[in-house]
């Protein structure tokens, strides 16, 4: 209840009514406070969570391996077979250990003396440790679909990294 002119004269005239009525805004009042006082917890809370998911997001945890897999396939591939290549990538997401698995083609980047962008296809894969990326090497549904799949390319070339400084 809002404050305004006509219920201070009602207030003065019934002493009862006003005490009533104060106790009843108080009540008002602290709910009011107590909701706010909640809700800016609570949105605090959540932008804090955000922000933490933004970092963490952005970081690679120390001692995670990144597999980086770059693909020249064959000069006379049909859209069709390079459709089929890219099952390829499909077959290895079933490799137990894999944390993401990504790939694409070369970004348009300015050309530079330091940039190779002569590849067709980057397969980027994150694993936990050098164990998960030992067993996905030499699992039989990683070799299988290297053999499988070889027919479309003519080169590969690999890049392990492991995370040093997070």
């Amino acid at each position: 209840m809002r404050w305004g002119f006509p219920q201070r004269i009602f207030l003065n005239i019934n002493p009862y009514l006003s005490l009533k009525i104060m106790t009843m805004e108080r009540r008002n009042f602290l709910k009011s406070v107590t909701a706010a006082g909640l809700t800016g917890t609570l949105l605090t809370s959540c932008a804090s969570s955000l922000e933490d998911g933004a970092k963490s997001a952005n970081t690679i945890a120390k001692g995670t391996i990144l597999h980086s897999v770059y693909f020249w396939l064959k000069a006379d591939i049909s859209e069709e077979e390079e459709q089929d290549f890219l099952n390829f990538f499909a077959e290895l997401r079933k490799v137990p250990n894999v944390q993401t698995l990504q790939y694409g083609k070369p970004a348009p980047t300015n050309p530079r003396a330091v940039v190779d962008n002569s590849f067709q296809y980057n397969l980027l894969v994150t694993f936990q440790d050098i164990d998960d990326i030992n067993t996905y090497e030499t699992h039989p549904t990683h070799t299988a679909a290297a053999e499988q799949y070889s027919k479309y390319w003519v080169k590969v070339e690999v890049r392990d990294i492991v995370i040093s400084f997070p």
